[in-house]
């Protein structure tokens, strides 16, 4: 039954290191089951969570913890049990070391594994401090060995006295140092070996990578004016998602790609209303005839009754081929569109610029993910529209 406690947490960190930034683990975590010590650098509070999302749910993870604060209210005992596996150490009772090692025998002889940061604090600068006796001594006592592991990126998530900024993390796991070999000086060398292999590497999606690269071509300028053009002529997914779904991916990019998406908007509008002038109907799918009821009210005192589309959700195609039908200018058509399309593009792509800056550096490592939830947004949003309109 214990494994479901160590999974839960594991599970809950991981998930909050992939919201927080991105984790990577690299090196080998031990395949036999035992009792082990994990000595650590320790640089922020979010270094706890970072082992309990990086070290398997099957070791156990488990962190020694004042018993006179965290286990002497129920709700301060429940949290610190239930989200970091923490272990009661009596402070006072008989000298801290021999305290720690009461309350650690027992989880090692169980075949869990104790963190310990050997610093004794975090760091201010991201040095790392002279490592104390008690990890070696808790080894040699009960016979457990000892894997030195490099934690990078929690000090710029989370710094002392600082505030929390997203960014990359990673665990780096040594290889395990018998007790009889383990010292302080070479369980801080080998952490800091660690350190020095490099910083944590920042995590990204091929999506993004593929999006962000159409984005910034000369070709994703094309596609944004054709999406526009397609929209108004009967293309049915409407001319802002090309933003939502892809322009977001580089936030810079955003109101240029408006802009292409206004110029090929209007031309397919003119080019749909010099259609139907000539009776050439093109398809309006996901359109009602109530929608058409609505534009032809609009359309009754001319070309700027196209107005009304900004804020009603009535595809544009539909406005362009009525005005074609009604032989309005086509002059007065274009100059009305382009106010109205580039208007609503406006403050469509100032929004989504702002959001797409905030989520940036989610959207580097989750757009396969973010495509997958804004598609399936855009399809109930784009149901409930028409059926509004049925």
């Amino acid at each position: 039954m214990r494994y479901l406690p160590a999974l839960w947490r594991h599970l809950l960190w991981r998930l909050a290191c992939t919201l927080a930034g991105g984790l990577r683990v690299t090196g080998r975590w031990p395949g036999e089951r035992r009792g082990r010590i994990v000595v650590a650098n320790h640089s922020s509070h979010a270094d706890t969570a970072v082992l309990l999302a990086a070290l398997p749910a099957s070791a156990y993870p488990v962190f020694a913890a004042a018993a006179d604060y965290w286990f002497d209210v129920w709700w301060r005992r429940a949290l610190v049990t239930g989200l970091a596996g923490a272990l009661p150490v009596r402070r006072g009772e008989g000298g801290a070391y021999a305290s720690l090692l009461d309350a650690v025998r027992p989880a090692l002889a169980a075949g869990r594994t104790v963190v310990v940061y050997p610093e004794g604090t975090r760091t201010q600068d991201g040095t790392v401090g002279e490592f104390a006796s008690g990890a070696t001594r808790l080894a040699r006592d009960c016979d457990a060995e000892i894997v030195p592991a490099a934690l990078l990126g929690t000090r710029d998530l989370l710094p002392k006295n600082g505030r929390f900024a997203p960014g990359a993390m990673e665990l780096r796991l040594g290889s395990p140092v018998g007790p009889d070999e383990a010292t302080p000086e070479r369980l801080r060398g080998d952490v800091v070996a660690l350190l020095e292999q490099g910083p944590a590497e920042a995590r990204e999606s091929r999506v993004w990578r593929a999006v962000a690269r159409l984005v910034t071509s000369p070709l994703g300028l094309v596609v944004a004016f054709l999406w526009g053009f397609a929209e108004a002529l009967s293309w049915p997914v409407m001319a802002e998602m090309a933003l939502v779904f892809l322009a977001v991916a580089v936030p810079r990019r955003v109101p240029l790609w408006a802009l292409s998406i206004v110029v090929g908007s209007v031309t397919g509008a003119v080019v749909n209303a010099w259609l139907a002038a000539r009776d050439v109907l093109v398809a309006t799918p996901w359109t009602t005839d109530r929608m058409r009821e609505v534009v032809e009210g609009h359309l009754g005192d001319g070309a700027s009754g196209i107005l009304h589309q900004a804020l009603n959700g009535i595809p544009v195609k539909l406005y362009a081929q009525i005005a074609g039908e009604r032989d309005i200018d086509l002059a007065a058509l274009a100059g009305w569109a382009t106010v109205e399309r580039g208007a609503r593009m406006l403050v469509i792509a100032a929004v989504l610029t702002v959001l797409a800056r905030m989520l940036h550096p989610w959207l580097r490592r989750l757009y396969g993910p973010y495509l997958v939830v804004t598609v399936l947004g855009f399809t109930v949003a784009i149901s409930l529209i028409i059926r509004a309109w049925s």
